[in-house]
């Protein structure tokens, strides 16, 4: 009985680490460098082009300095952002994280956000009106505003961009930034036409994507949203050419990468109408529409929203929440999120204390494997007793070889006469699946861990161990078994587990747990070291803990 369900557990966490592994072993071939280009703006809901249109079918991407060069520019900066916004358009497609690198390397360059459209990552955010009058002008892509006052945006001055459409109608863009990555935008229209308008207020994202790397990712990549208070998740693959439409009244919605997004955030009272949509490969677009406002001759009218460009940092979501209902899920918790938040929030404290995020997780690993003593501890005592009637059940197996029904009998009368249950590893087996994928969890999507280093040739515990066999061997090694040196060691301690664990009776079940080592290796060997340092820790442990139960009950 135990075995079966040693057995079952253990296909149960490699079929689990098989699917989680398999975008890697067997990534789709990477896109090429020309892509089809796609209407880079729809601004109205008659989708009318904007000028970044091409009609040609393929393009060689433009350099960023080239295009960003080729348009007037309002400056933005605070400790955490450097860009510009394009004036003409207003558009905000120009935005740098500088505290983020993109690699290790100690010359590169930080993380660009926000790039301009013609470029081969485009990502840029558009506001702006729509007129339910096709004879009043409204601005668009190709608007050049004018800069009013202030002329660098920055926390402790916001700027005012202006634009009067000859008709009687002036726009006004007002806009403020935090000192973190949450800009506000007060869009304001003053009707001195004579007569009453319609407008409606609308604002969009457009975005190009590798969308093989996205398919392979382990952390939601697509739209996100709380709609009506709901949560909404589309990933990237699932967002086809047919528009989806959504209603919601406040909330937000946003593109979501794995370390960075972009949202808008809408007031609590606003009637909002989303579309999302694929506009051709590699290029996606959310946009919102308003709820339509008459301006009566002589009067105003004015809309509030937030654009939020920046990092997935944990802590500042949290803080964002508490004015922005649910802000943090833009991060993928995971299914184990009332584990996985606290999870991060002690390794940040743990971090705190020490200055170090690998000894911060090996100083977790090592509480976590306190907290669950007793468990263990009593589940080991069975497993030990388990090894020492060994003997005695392959003397039964030996007896009723013939007689199945005999030998199930006489082996559980010798459990309880042994007094040893059969089904006590199970337990420990059941904690480990949430505790394995709420710390894969947050080692995937906790930007505070990306890039950290640890000791010796670990510089980033987010990404898997680069000191591989072909590395260090100076030879050539398929990809699925080029395993580096910390999950080699994972390996042995697994293998020495295995050693102390009763042989099962089942020949076949005792062919796969021998394999068993190789296989989680080989898993291991493509996941961030964080982790494998984190369970080498816990195998570790368990092996003392095992190894002291053992020689208290006399088990060779």
């Amino acid at each position: 009985m135990k075995d079966d369900l040693r057995g079952l557990y253990a296909a149960i966490i490699l079929s689990a680490l098989v699917v989680l592994g398999v975008n890697y072993f067997f990534p789709k071939p990477a896109a090429p460098k020309t892509a089809t280009v796609a209407t880079a703006t729809v601004q109205t809901a008659e989708e009318t082009k904007s000028e970044d249109a091409v009609e040609a079918p393929e393009v060689v991407f433009e350099k960023a300095e080239t295009v960003l060069a080729a348009d007037a520019r309002l400056p933005i900066k605070n400790d955490v952002l450097n860009g510009s916004i394009r004036l003409k358009g207003a558009r905000f497609d120009n935005l740098t994280l500088t505290k983020y690198k993109e690699t290790i390397a100690d010359n590169s360059p930080d993380v660009s956000l926000l790039l301009p459209a013609k470029t081969e990552n485009s990502y840029f955010a558009d506001y702006g009106w729509l007129s339910a009058n096709t004879d009043v002008a409204v601005p668009d892509s190709s608007t050049v505003w004018q800069v009013v006052g202030n002329a660098e945006l920055t926390p402790n001055t916001p700027v005012t961009l202006e634009w009067d459409n000859g008709q009687g109608l002036k726009f006004i863009n007002q806009i403020s930034l935090d000192e973190h990555y949450l800009f506000t935008l007060k869009q304001s229209v003053e009707n001195h036409s004579g007569q009453a308008v319609t407008l409606l207020p609308f604002g969009l994202f457009s975005k190009r994507i590798d969308e093989n790397s996205s398919a392979r990712s382990v952390v939601h990549e697509g739209f996100v949203g709380v709609l009506n208070g709901k949560l909404k998740e589309i990933k990237y693959p699932k967002i086809k050419e047919e528009p989806q439409e959504f209603e919601t009244d406040g909330g937000w919605v946003s593109f979501s990468d794995k370390y960075w997004f972009g949202s808008f955030v809408f007031d609590d009272e606003a009637a909002e109408k989303i579309s999302l949509r694929k506009v051709k490969d590699g290029m996606y677009q959310l946009d919102f529409r308003g709820a339509p406002l008459q301006i009566q001759a002589g009067q105003s009218a004015e809309v509030n929203t937030r654009l939020y460009a920046g990092a997935k940092e944990i802590k500042l979501l949290d803080k964002y929440a508490e004015s922005i209902k649910k802000f943090d899920l833009n991060i993928d918790f995971g299914w184990y999120y009332f584990l996985t938040k606290p999870f991060f929030y002690i390794l940040d404290f743990l971090y705190g204390l020490i200055g170090n995020m690998g000894w911060a997780i090996l100083l977790f690993a090592a509480i976590l494997r306190l907290s669950m003593f007793p468990l263990a501890h009593k589940s080991y005592d069975n497993m030990s007793k388990m090894k020492k009637i060994q003997p005695k059940i392959m003397a039964l197996q030996e007896i009723y070889k013939e007689d199945k029904v005999a030998l199930q009998r006489a082996t559980m009368e010798l459990y309880k006469k042994e007094k040893v249950n059969p089904a006590s590893g199970c337990l420990p087996m059941f904690i480990q699946i949430p505790i394995f994928f709420s710390l894969f969890k947050v080692l995937n999507i906790a930007i505070e861990i990306r890039h950290a280093p640890f000791i010796g040739w670990v510089k980033d515990l987010s990404a898997p161990d680069p000191l591989t066999i072909s590395t260090w061997a100076h030879i050539y090694v398929p990809s699925v078994i080029d395993i580096g040196v910390w999950p080699l060691i994972y390996g042995l301690t697994m293998l020495l587990q295995n050693q102390l664990n009763p042989k099962p009776a089942n020949k076949d079940q005792a062919r796969m747990f021998m394999l068993m080592p190789i296989l989680f290796t080989i898993m291991f060997a493509h996941f961030a070291v964080g982790l494998v340092i984190y369970w080498i820790l816990n195998n570790i442990l368990s092996l003392i803990q095992q190894k002291i139960i053992m020689h208290k009950n006399g088990v060779k």
